[in-house]
């Protein structure tokens, strides 16, 4: 029997402990917040029941998971509406020929829908991969590759391949890839043209095909050729006559037209006008693909051309020659021949001089007074062929633009040959233009330092194709004469180019203001990256050629060519002038062509050469804005849109 003190002790044991006393108004928002828990649990438990008994009661009928390989983060930048928005292309072709044709292989881009519809199932990877899978394959391609030229090779068969890809590449990394096709590398790409030869592209009109060159022109499949690029070999870029091997310079110029001019690559055509060729070594060369006699001359020659010009503006009446890379000694006689009569143009002359007098516009500005001020200088210019004169004739009727007389432009030149100063009575069988700018005075005959020295020039360009012509002692004597000497080496390729950029910065003090034929890399000078210019034609004739044909102008006038200079010296950004930029960052060339085509057709329309009435409506009745915009859509923009087969076309009823 227990005790009742032990009783009560156990009691007290058991009895809960005290506990702090909590405020009313703490404990009623405590039961009311575990009161809410409980009721939006239970309202979460009937809610993922009842979707749990909707996917059951649905199961097999979910809408379906997708995604577009086309419309991505990374190819939205490349396109102004996504894949599925494109107007589809219909095709003729199908199955393999898909494949085999470059305007229309997508490779691995092809969907699985156009797999089945063009008859490609079963002939490509089963990975399907997006457009920017592809670029950045190509460029890791290229940058794997050591020289150059193994560069262009695989950029060659790229275009070979697949010609959307090839022009957006080239479009995405202009900078780095336009000296890759075109120049320097492609010079040494003619070397080896027959050597390395892999596929037919573009036409060969030859010394056999008299009085067949119209038909001939049916055999090319395309009807709506807008720029013809023709070359006769005959003086490729600094390396000489190169006859039939250079080819490679129009497929690379009219690559450059496609992607920094914005013209369809089915819309272009290169062309080579084989003559013959007198490097007798080409004669011996069993892989030389070109006529194997010496160049036919003179009336013969004309006739030939005439023919071609004829049968191509009869097969496609409002296309755009470019003659490119003829000799000095027919290059103007053949514009001259021409140009009044046809839609044509001279790159090597007329484009040359449209990008010097942009270049020599904004070098001017950087010395602080305004580009009007052009016919104060005073400019020596070595080299006295076809290029050397065409940027003379540019400079001087530029000048004549700013209200001086032709006579007194043409006083304000020094045109310096192997002979020294042009000069009156000092050549035998002197052309119309080198008589033009030659000299009555004491200074004809003079050589170049010679000149230098007696003159004082403000402006040094050299268009001679001798590397280092312009030596130390030019350079210094430059410096000495002007606070900003301009001195434009402007020869190609790079190995010939008259100074380097480093030169004339270092030996100038830095006070030089530099532009090159050929590229240069940026190099450090006093502490800071200097980016030296390059004065590329590739800024001038892609928007000449886009302007003029878009528009169908009759033909391209003097004036066009100025106004497109001056829509370039005009394009540089605040940015690019407070770095010294003579020229504007190439990676904007699409910008830049557009602006130059804009006012090659303003100025067209102001002498009357449009035929193009949606074009002249515009300008009479609407805004400038409303024309750029028209051209901007007219551009061609190197992406894919959907195929269809024709099949798919057929009446069905």
């Amino acid at each position: 029997m227990f005790c009742l003190r032990q009783v009560m002790a156990r009691g007290a044991a058991r009895q809960p402990q005290p506990r702090a006393l909590v405020p009313a108004a703490r404990c009623f928002r405590m039961n009311h917040a575990s009161q809410f828990e409980d009721v939006n649990q239970s309202y979460l438990r009937k809610e993922k029941a009842k979707a749990e008994e909707e996917r059951e009661r649905t199961k097999g009928y979910e809408v379906p998971k997708w995604k577009s390989f086309y419309d991505d983060e990374h190819t939205q930048e490349h396109q102004s509406r996504p894949y599925h928005l494109r107007k589809p292309l219909r095709v003729k072709a199908e199955g393999k020929n898909i494949l085999l044709n470059p305007l229309f292989n997508k490779g691995t881009a092809f969907s699985v829908g156009e797999r089945d519809r063009l008859g490609l199932r079963g002939l490509l990877p089963s990975k399907t991969v997006t457009f920017q899978d592809q670029i950045d394959r190509v460029m890791d391609q290229i940058n794997r590759e050591d020289t150059d030229v193994r560069k262009y090779q695989v950029l060659r068969d790229l275009h070979d391949r697949n010609e959307t890809l090839y022009h957006r590449v080239i479009l995405d990394n202009v900078e780095q890839l336009a000296p890759i096709i075109y120049t320097p590398t492609v010079g040494e790409a003619c070397l080896e043209f027959g050597h390395d030869y892999r596929r037919a592209r573009g036409m060969y009109f030859s010394s056999e095909d008299h009085g067949h060159m119209a038909a001939m022109c049916y055999n090319w499949p395309g009807g709506d050729i807008h720029v013809i690029v023709v070359t006769d070999g005959s003086r490729i870029l600094g390396l000489g006559d190169l006859g039939a091997n250079g080819m490679a310079i129009p497929v690379g110029k009219l690559a450059l037209y496609c992607a920094a001019g914005g013209l369809a690559p089915h819309r272009v055509l290169p062309v080579m006008f084989d003559m013959g060729t007198d490097n007798e070594s080409l004669w011996k060369d069993r892989h030389y693909l070109g006529m194997h006699h010496r160049r036919m001359r003179g009336r013969s020659y004309f006739e030939f051309l005439d023919e071609f010009m004829y049968a191509a503006r009869s097969r496609w009446p409002n296309v755009m020659i470019q003659f490119e890379d003829f000799s000095s000694d027919k290059a103007m006689t053949i514009l001259n021949r021409y140009r009044k009569n046809h839609l044509c143009f001279n790159d090597d002359i007329q484009g040359t001089g449209a990008v010097a007098v942009a270049g020599i516009y904004s070098a001017i500005r950087q010395k602080g007074v305004e580009p009007k001020q052009i016919v104060n200088e005073r400019i020596v210019i070595a080299g006295a062929g076809s290029a050397g004169l065409g940027v003379a004739n540019a400079l001087a009727e530029a000048m004549v633009h700013e209200g001086v007389s032709p006579e007194e432009a043409r006083s304000k030149f020094w045109v310096v040959d192997m002979d020294g100063v042009l000069a009156v009575g000092g050549k035998k069988n002197p052309t119309e233009h080198q008589i033009r700018f030659s000299r009555d005075d004491n200074t004809g005959g003079m050589s170049l330092s010679e000149v230098i020295q007696a003159v004082k020039p403000t402006i040094l360009l050299g268009l001679t194709g001798c590397g280092g012509l312009f030596t130390e002692n030019i350079v210094r004597e430059m410096a000495v004469n002007n606070d900003r000497p301009i001195i434009f080496p402007l020869s190609n390729p790079t190995r010939n180019a008259e100074c380097t950029a480093e030169e004339v910065y270092n030996l100038t003090e830095g006070r030089g203001i530099f532009a090159s034929g050929s590229p240069f890399d940026p190099f450090e000078f006093n502490g800071s990256m200097t980016f030296p210019s390059q004065c590329n034609n590739m800024f001038i004739f892609p928007g000449i050629g886009l302007g003029a044909t878009v528009a169908n102008c009759k033909v391209i006038s003097d004036l066009m060519i100025h106004a497109a200079s001056i829509a370039l010296a005009n394009s540089l950004t605040d940015d690019e002038v407070a770095e010294g930029r003579v020229f504007p960052d190439v990676k904007r060339i699409r910008d830049i062509s557009h602006s130059v085509a804009i006012a090659v057709i303003m100025q067209a329309h102001n002498e009357g050469l449009i035929q193009n009435e949606r074009i002249s409506s515009i300008i009479a009745n609407r805004t400038r804005a409303d024309l750029e915009q028209y051209i901007a859509r007219k551009m061609y923009d190197p992406i894919y849109v959907p195929l269809v087969d024709q099949i798919y076309n057929r009446d069905m009823t």
